[in-house]
């Protein structure tokens, strides 16, 4: 009988780790989009590749102090084209509502959540970023994936939010999961 036991602990542990594999597997089989100079970060969810880049909304080589970033598509579930938020996606779901603080300095947070405040930034290698507390430090944000399960278009269930990014004092790589 204690053999038995031991039987199934030890069977038991590869299943566990196959499924936490698979579990960590499914979020890293999302493409990573090509950086360019104007992105700030990127956000995937659970329901498609799909992606949201987010970038510097420039204007006669000038920063938009009206709107300073732009959102849009990379549809991957299509033919890796790019495609502008609708007026909803804009207006309710994935759209940035910005606030001129001072001079290269923006409040911002996205349409859809307003808890989770974000800071654009220049830095004083001139070059803009997307600043906000990850584990209680401030890091610069380089990736946001939600992870949805369930729920409906206007209520989706939100199971957390992941926010990764790097310590400016260390260039580690820093990730927080949130509860929503």
């Amino acid at each position: 009988m204690n053999k038995a036991i031991k039987f199934k602990k030890i069977l038991y542990i590869p299943v566990i780790v196959l499924f936490s594999a698979l579990k960590l597997s499914a979020q890293k089989s999302f493409p990573v989009p090509a950086a360019d100079s104007n992105q700030l970060f990127y956000l995937q969810r659970t329901s498609n590749t799909n992606t949201l880049i987010y970038e510097l909304n420039y204007k006669n080589s000038v920063l938009d102090t009206e709107e300073p970033i732009h959102v849009y598509w990379m549809k991957y579930d299509e033919q890796g084209q790019k495609a502008e938020l609708n007026f909803l996606q804009r207006k309710f779901a994935y759209g940035v509502k910005s606030t001129c603080i001072s001079k290269d300095k923006y409040k911002l947070h996205l349409v859809s959540y307003k808890n989770y405040p974000m800071y654009l930034s220049k830095a004083a290698n001139n070059k803009y970023y997307v600043y906000a507390t990850i584990n209680q430090k401030k890091a610069i944000v380089s990736r946001i994936f939600v992870k949805i399960n369930g729920g409906s278009l206007w209520t989706p269930n939100v199971e957390y939010v992941e926010v990764k990014g790097t310590d400016p004092a260390t260039g580690k790589e820093v990730m927080e999961r949130l509860k929503i």
